[in-house]
C-alpha cells in the first residue's frame, strides 16, 4: 500500500526516501546484513521499485556513500570563515566535522565503518571524500603557517602530513564520541583542538619539535635505493 500512495511522488523526492532508508540500515546493520527487502520496507516502496531506481544493492549503497560525503564535505566547508584567526578557522572546521557526524551517525557509520570494510569500489569512493577533506585542511594550516612564517613560498609539503594526522584524528575521535554517551560536538572539538593546536600553535611561532638524533641515525635517514 506504501507504494501506491507514493505513486505521484517526485522521482527525486522517492529517490531520497530510498535513500534515506537505505543509509539507516545499511549505517545500523552493515553492508552484508541488509536486505533490499528491509530498506524497501523502511522506505515505503516496493523492492522492484528499489531496482528500478538504483539498480542494484552495490550501486545502492555507491549512491548512499556519494550522498553522505558529499554531505559531510559541504558541511565542513561552509562551518569554516576565512576572514577569522587561523585558529578559528580549524575550531570552526572541527566543530562542523563533529556535529555533522553526531547529527548524521548512520552516514558516517556508513562512510567510516562499511565502505571502508567491503573493498572497491566502496573504499575508493570513500578515498576521494577524504583527500578532499584533507586537502582542505592543509590549505587552511598551510595559509596560517605561510602568514605566521611570514613566507609566501613555504612548501605545501611541510604541513600535508599535520593534515593527514588531524583528519585521522578526527575520524577515530569521532567514531569514540558516537559511542560515548553525553559527549558533544563541541567537547569532541575542544578535545581535538587542545591536542593539535598546541602543537600547530609552536609550529607557527617557529618551535617545532625535532627528533634527539641517535647511534646510526644519519644511515636511516638516507633513502633507500
Amino acid at each position: 500500500m506504501g507504494a501506491v500512495k507514493t505513486k505521484r511522488m517526485p522521482r527525486a523526492v522517492r529517490e531520497q526516501q530510498m535513500l534515506d532508508a537505505a543509509v539507516r540500515t545499511f549505517g545500523q546493520r552493515g553492508y552484508m546484513a541488509a536486505s533490499m527487502d528491509e530498506i524497501a520496507e523502511l522506505a515505503g516502496v516496493s523492492k522492484p521499485l528499489v531496482y528500478l531506481y538504483l539498480n542494484s544493492k552495490e550501486d545502492l549503497f555507491t549512491a548512499c556513500i556519494r550522498r553522505e560525503a558529499a554531505a559531510l564535505t559541504e558541511a565542513v566547508r561552509a562551518g569554516v570563515r576565512r576572514e577569522v584567526p587561523a585558529d578559528r578557522q580549524l575550531w570552526e572546521g572541527l566543530q562542523a566535522f563533529f556535529t555533522h557526524t553526531a547529527q548524521h551517525p548512520d552516514g558516517w557509520s556508513v562512510l567510516h565503518l562499511q565502505a571502508r570494510t567491503h573493498g572497491e569500489p566502496f573504499a575508493g569512493e570513500v578515498a576521494a571524500m577524504r583527500a578532499e577533506i584533507v586537502a582542505f585542511v592543509t590549505q587552511l594550516i598551510l595559509a596560517a603557517a605561510r602568514e605566521a612564517h611570514r613566507d609566501p613560498d613555504l612548501p605545501e609539503r611541510e604541513v600535508a602530513g599535520l593534515a593527514e594526522a588531524l583528519v585521522g584524528a578526527a575520524e577515530s575521535l569521532a567514531d569514540w564520541a558516537n559511542a560515548t554517551p553525553g559527549v558533544t560536538a563541541r567537547e569532541a572539538a575542544a578535545t581535538l583542538m587542545n591536542f593539535a593546536w598546541s602543537g600547530l600553535g609552536n609550529l607557527m611561532a617557529g618551535r617545532p619539535w625535532s627528533p634527539p638524533e641517535s647511534a646510526g641515525q644519519q644511515a636511516a635517514d638516507q633513502p633507500s635505493g
